[in-house]
């Protein structure tokens, strides 16, 4: 008669690391833009640095917290100058 197999350990599947646009508890970020605009900008200032450092990893949260400055900064300046 075959052996009963034993079941399978399950892997935990790895959780996502998802950095979150600050609330500013009335669901705008800055001003009157949406976090979810401010954050692709952000997202697509950071993978500039990250080109501009030839594709060199291990510098992603530096890379995110210098695009976040300089899109927030940018912002302020424009909400200044309005």
């Amino acid at each position: 008669m075959a052996k009963a197999r034993s079941p399978r350990a399950v892997k935990p599947k790895a959780e996502k690391k998802v950095l979150q646009m600050p609330d500013t508890g009335n669901g705008y970020a800055v001003g009157n833009h949406a976090p979810v605009e401010l954050e692709h900008q952000i997202r697509l200032r950071a993978y500039e640095l990250f080109e501009q450092r030839g594709y060199v990893h291990g510098y992603a949260d530096e890379d995110w917290f210098n695009a976040e400055r300089e899109i927030l900064a940018r912002h302020a300046e424009q909400k200044q100058t309005a």
